[in-house]
């Protein structure tokens, strides 16, 4: 690997940073000590700041030279309502939170990066630095878009990088198109007539119309979907009935929609509809549909994403930057790749060995209460950060 010498330098102070914000954890929009953190650090390696966009939002602004050309680095800030298991000494100490996903590693790449940006500007541009608050599921950067990020802070693209479990410490994933999937969720209520169970014929049950439904929304992916399009229907919570000997008066499906493109999206919904009034009104049972979308697909533009494969290619090597498997996970920094070309990519965390004694005992996996970031990864992810900065904004040789 080649890293940037004053990174691998820095690390431990920033790694130190990192396990403070990581003892400190702040849910979505509520992030005021973690901006606070990171404000004062820019503020202290004299970057000029902006404060306040989706509430907690802090940007820095790195200029030099003459270029109008800019290129923005997206890290998130928040942490997940999860109760942390390990207990080492930089374990949560609010009880019901935790960075459960590493968003204080991403924030600490970013800082990092930063911190080595203010003294050596070896672009021709401005970086935007974009620390992202709100990203589980407050969708803080579609948030932020809506507040004027891109007019306030005019770029020509945006990238964002999320740490990976399971992947090899020293390996990136990036590709064109789909990384992740939209997130989208549902709540269908079927209205019947109750009574007793022994006596069905004098009620409608709602029972069986909800399971109807749960068994054709199947066959809108084998049988409406292209097969080679990419969708998933998951029905993942049923409710009804108060007693085994009642027929109750209504039933309550409830789940989630993934996809990795909005006309896949916009045909699921739309018989997802239509199967649950046809099938209510078959039986004549009523029905109330309501359909989220919450985040959509993140897409990565091809352009960017070669060139971000390109610069991390020179730091680790061709073989170790990896085709990205699409996830059906969500991002909501899809609402920044909507407005601006850019690419979200993957950075190996290991298989959890980096862990320091006295973690939960569970798999280091996003989203586990026994999930901690590899602070290996910060001088890498930063010179990465770094070195996009520098080629995307590189001084242009005189014509």
């Amino acid at each position: 690997m080649k890293l940037l010498d004053s990174l691998v330098t820095q690390a431990a102070g920033i790694a130190s940073i990192r396990r403070d914000i990581h003892a400190h954890p702040e849910l979505c929009f509520q992030e005021v000590r973690t901006a606070d953190v990171v404000a004062a650090k820019l503020t202290e390696w004299g970057i000029p700041i902006h404060r306040g966009l989706a509430t907690t939002g802090v940007i820095g602004i790195l200029k030099n030279g003459t270029s109008s050309r800019a290129i923005g680095l997206r890290a998130d800030m928040d942490a997940l309502p999860v109760t942390e298991l390990n207990t080492f000494a930089h374990a949560s100490q609010h009880q019901g939170k935790m960075h459960a996903c590493g968003h204080d590693g991403h924030t600490a790449m970013l800082l990092a990066a930063a911190q080595h940006m203010a003294t050596h500007r070896n672009f021709d541009g401005t970086v935007y630095l974009i620390f992202q608050p709100a990203e589980e599921g407050g969708g803080g950067a579609r948030e932020m878009v809506k507040e004027g990020l891109f007019e306030q802070f005019p770029m020509d693209a945006v990238f964002g990088m999320h740490n990976w479990p399971g992947m090899k410490v020293g390996q990136f994933a990036v590709s064109p198109g789909p990384a992740m999937a939209s997130s989208n969720d549902f709540k269908i209520t079927i209205h019947g007539k109750g009574g007793h169970a022994a006596l069905p014929h004098t009620g409608i049950d709602p029972v069986p119309v909800a399971c109807e439904m749960v068994q054709a929304f199947q066959t809108i992916l084998t049988r409406t979907k292209k097969p080679t399009d990419t969708g998933l229907i998951s029905v993942t919570m049923i409710h009804a009935g108060e007693a085994s000997n009642v027929i109750p008066d209504s039933c309550e499906l409830q789940g989630t929609v993934r996809t990795f493109t909005l006309e896949v999206l916009d045909m699921i919904e739309a018989r997802m509809k239509k199967i649950t009034e046809h099938i209510s009104a078959a039986h004549d049972a009523t029905c109330e549909f309501h359909f989220n979308r919450n985040y959509p697909p993140t897409i990565n533009s091809a352009a960017e994403a070669d060139f971000a494969r390109e610069v991390m290619a020179e730091i680790v090597g061709a073989d170790n930057v990896l085709m990205q498997e699409a996830a059906m996970t969500a991002e909501d920094f899809s609402f920044m790749l909507l407005a601006k070309p850019g690419a979200y990519a993957f950075i190996g965390n290991g298989d959890g060995a980096h862990r320091d004694m006295h973690h939960g005992g569970g798999p280091c996996t996003l989203h586990n209460a026994s999930y901690d970031f590899n602070d290996d990864l910060i001088p890498l992810g930063a010179t990465c950060w770094v070195q996009m900065a520098e080629k995307f904004l590189a001084p242009k040789a005189p014509a």
